[in-house]
């Protein structure tokens, strides 16, 4: 009984637990996305950059550390990947292939931002809104999605998040703290240093956790001497990002250079809004905000605004929280402000403003406290969550394993916006297309593949030949077939006419489908 009754006085590890039982049934569902393989690639490639005898070889190359598509993304951090890539080889050593060994690690990251952010929710409620909250956040059918097959945007939500709980906890630790020994102070920077440089090195825009943290701290009346810990917390956060970032070793004055670039996200991608294709530099203002509004379940919301004058109100007399609950909201108003205000050129939904997500969640735990300290009867309070929950469960059992193409029934699901927005804009489909294709073609057969030919090969048969279509389509002839996805509605001019022998899709939209070649 004892142990029960703690567990109920911890109810993040029911979700972690639930969470991790579904992950480990279902990770070999996902393909690749568009830009996995280059991805896992550079983690592959990062070995050279940490090896000694490579250092005095004589011929030592950084290049050789960047992958097969250095010259797009050695200027990204590394950080993750250098993390990452040892659970993947472990977890390959039991026949996992390497897609699903990848998936299962950024799933199992992913619940490490969960966990963040229940620990940030428990400073301000009681332990059940902070396990609504931190479900709430966790059932959204978008980010369970990119949970698995998104490498990049989940695992800076992560360490942002991490960064921030973990910093707001130093501080409070150096000020309360009397005739400590210099090791336990150290040992509490340590941890939080060494995440703010992971999430620097994975985004540059990991500073911003760092400056919440300083703001903070300034607040709880900083000595002399606490003011030297927080130089070494921030020294030592700058090491980690260096060591984590080959890129930087030749000059760290580079990250300036990344900064710039990296906050006008320069790129000229075609992208399905409004049932118009613009380029990425010309979206209106309004993507971002049409993304949070639809993309998220139909309660995130309602719960946000309730818990928002909830939250302010519940500590209108205690500094210290308002501060950190005011330094939270901010976490989400500077990026979105940013956004609306320099409109940069933006595409793939929201998928690079996920780190400014989990706000909106803390701020609805302070709902569901509210919620049930009105109510007072648990089982009511139990039915509540549940209900809250259900259109993201639903939406995840709908969509899977294409969760993250989730939106709302305020603009018709999924099926309502296909056609008019995007959809599988990261090419998941090639997985079950190609492999369902296995099962229809048993003699030799040409697949073109009309983008990214690199993502659907690992699942072909032997007896396909996958191709590039871009530059071939002199070669092509009747009898070979064309894998052709949706994204920007390719598939209505690609090879237009030409009968489908196989679609891939959920909730009434299509993703992909694979056409027989009739004519030249």
């Amino acid at each position: 009984m004892s142990s029960v009754s703690s567990i109920l006085k911890k109810p993040i590890i029911i979700l972690v637990v639930i969470c991790l039982a579904i992950g480990l049934f279902i990770f070999r569902d996902y393909g690749f996305t568009w830009d996995e393989p280059l991805f896992y690639g550079y983690a592959d490639a990062l070995g050279y950059a940490y090896n000694p005898a490579n250092w005095f070889s004589g011929h030592f190359d950084l290049n050789n550390s960047y992958g097969p598509s250095a010259s797009d993304h050695k200027n990204r951090g590394p950080a993750y990947f250098l993390l990452a890539r040892e659970p993947v080889y472990l977890i390959e050593k039991f026949r996992v292939n390497t897609d699903d060994a990848w998936h299962l690690v950024n799933f199992l990251t992913f619940l490490l931002g969960v966990f963040f952010i229940y620990k940030i929710c428990e400073r301000f409620m009681r332990p059940w809104a902070a396990f609504a909250a931190s479900a709430l956040f966790t059932f959204q059918p978008l980010l369970w999605g990119h949970a698995f097959i998104n490498p990049k945007d989940p695992p800076f939500l992560v360490f942002l998040t991490g960064s921030i709980y973990l910093g707001f906890r130093m501080v409070d630790q150096l000020a309360e703290s009397k005739n400590q020994t210099t090791l336990k102070t150290f040992l509490q920077i340590l941890l939080p240093a060494f995440i703010l440089g992971i999430a620097t090195s994975i985004r540059v825009l990991g500073p911003m956790a760092g400056l919440f943290v300083v703001i903070y701290f300034l607040t709880r009346r900083p000595t002399r001497q606490t003011f030297l810990w927080m130089l070494l917390y921030a020294a030592l956060s700058i090491l980690v990002m260096l060591v984590t970032w080959p890129y930087l070793w030749e000059s760290p004055f580079r990250f300036i250079q990344v900064f710039q670039f990296m906050s006008d996200n320069p790129t000229g991608l075609q992208v399905l809004f409004e049932n118009q294709v613009y380029r990425a530099y010309d979206l209106p203002v309004r993507y971002l905000p049409f993304y949070l509004i639809f993309t998220l379940t139909e309660p995130v919301w309602p719960l946000f605004a309730i818990g928002f004058f909830a939250a302010y109100f519940k500590l209108k007399h205690d500094f210290q929280k308002l501060i950190q609950v005011s330094l939270i909201f901010a976490w989400f108003l500077i990026p979105f402000a940013y956004d609306i205000l320099r409109n940069p050129p933006d595409f793939d939904g929201m998928r690079h403003f996920l780190f400014i997500l989990p706000p909106i969640f803390i701020f609805a735990g302070f709902a569901f406290d509210w919620l049930f300290a009105k109510i007072q009867k648990a089982w009511i309070n139990a039915v509540l969550i549940v209900i809250l929950l259900a259109p993201g469960v639903y939406g995840i059992i709908q969509l899977h394993p294409y969760e993250y193409t989730y939106y709302n029934s305020l603009v018709g699901g999924t099926h309502g916006v296909f056609r008019h927005y995007e959809t599988d804009y990261w090419l998941t489909c090639y997985k079950q297309a190609v492999e369902e294709f296995d099962q229809l073609e048993s003699e030799p057969v040409n697949l073109y593949i009309h983008r990214e030919p690199e993502v659907a090969a690992p699942y072909a048969a032997s007896n396909i030949k996958i191709l590039d279509e871009r530059g071939a389509l002199n070669q092509i002839k009747p009898g070979d077939f064309v894998l052709v996805n949706t994204r920007t509605n390719e598939d209505m001019h690609d090879f237009h006419g030409a009968p489908i022998v196989l679609s891939v899709g959920r909730a009434g939209a299509t993703f992909c489908v694979i056409k027989k070649v009739i004519s030249p």
